[in-house]
């Protein structure tokens, strides 16, 4: 026979349940899903495509918010003061992970004020160099960096950007001094690259790949632990020279703490549902996102890991964002 407290917690089980049960349908309404960042990135293209997937599975329109600004924090901080109830979610990038050290004060804790749903997936960074650059490894740009210290250039989309973060720990684990150029937007400092004004740089797959296509640009290394299947035959940095460098830039879903657990859980299938249909997977492939997926206690873990990571390199470089 069960003692009281198995019995006690059995009944609030079933009442817990029982309650849900009696609650309105979840989604009630339209979701509110918050990019925060511009329109037209990857990140965009993600929640759009798996939102409207979302859908058409859930019965209630999936509609998508920029809401830019401050590195994520703007849309980060509208979301942890939203209602715990479903209706309103996020996408983000690793700036949940590293804008804690990269601005002297945020509003809101990236730990305590949102509940993890599910990582989507990695879009890598590739190194890349203009075709007219002589360097064709990781090899040639560490000897180049360690011929010229301090002199050879590589640009980034902005301090304490993904791109520029890729180039910080190159630079570490190389022992190469390395001079950031940074600019406002990734598209500035591509037209510079392209153009010769700087050495080279860590973009996105998705916006280098069309140049390296084209042959205005020769791609080295991605920065990923494993090779990238939009650019199979380019090595990862790891391979070509920096066994342990990895930088995955990942995206990933998450809603107000203090939403219920079967909400999250009804979500999290959703989004598991969409990223295994072949259309989804194909539009995602067309920007160079490798589906991910996982349960919200792995991306809890990804979090911490990745923010034990970028602490210590962020406070040994003295990086600050703009």
């Amino acid at each position: 026979m069960p003692d009281r407290r198995t019995f006690m917690a059995a009944l609030g089980l079933a009442c817990a349940g029982q309650a849900f049960a009696q609650a309105p349908a979840y989604p009630a309404k339209p979701v509110r899903w918050i990019v925060p960042f511009p329109p037209a990135g990857a990140m965009d293209v993600i929640a759009r495509t798996l939102g409207e997937s979302m859908g058409r599975a859930l019965g209630q329109s999936f509609v998508v918010e920029n809401k830019p600004g401050a590195g994520g924090n703007i849309g980060m901080d509208l979301v942890a003061k939203a209602p715990a109830d479903g209706h309103t979610m996020m996408i983000v990038a690793n700036g949940m992970a590293v804008n804690k050290f990269l601005y002297g004060k945020i509003s809101f804790d990236p730990v305590k004020d949102f509940e993890p749903v599910s990582l989507l997936a990695i879009v890598p960074n590739v190194l890349v160099v203009p075709a007219a650059n002589p360097a064709r490894s990781v090899a040639d740009v560490i000897a180049q960096a360690k011929a010229k210290p301090g002199a050879i250039t590589y640009a980034s989309a902005g301090n304490g950007t993904s791109l520029h973060l890729a180039g910080e720990l190159f630079a570490s684990m190389a022992h190469v001094d390395l001079l950031h150029v940074p600019y406002k937007g990734s598209g500035p400092a591509m037209n510079d690259l392209l153009g010769g004004q700087v050495d080279l740089m860590f973009d996105s797959i998705t916006s280098a790949r069309p140049h390296i296509e084209s042959g205005k640009l020769r791609a080295l290394a991605v920065t990923t632990r494993m090779r990238s299947s939009a650019l199979p035959q380019v090595p990862t940095i790891a391979e070509a020279g920096l066994p342990g460098y990895e930088l995955s830039p990942w995206f990933a879903v998450y809603v107000p703490a203090g939403t219920p657990q079967p909400v999250i859980a009804k979500l999290h299938q959703a989004l598991l549902d969409a990223l295994r249909k072949p259309d989804v997977r194909q539009r995602l492939a067309l920007i160079g996102a490798e589906p991910m997926g996982g349960s919200p206690e792995q991306l809890r873990a990804h979090l911490k890991s990745d923010m034990d990571k970028w602490s210590r390199v962020i406070t040994e470089r003295g990086i600050r964002a703009d």
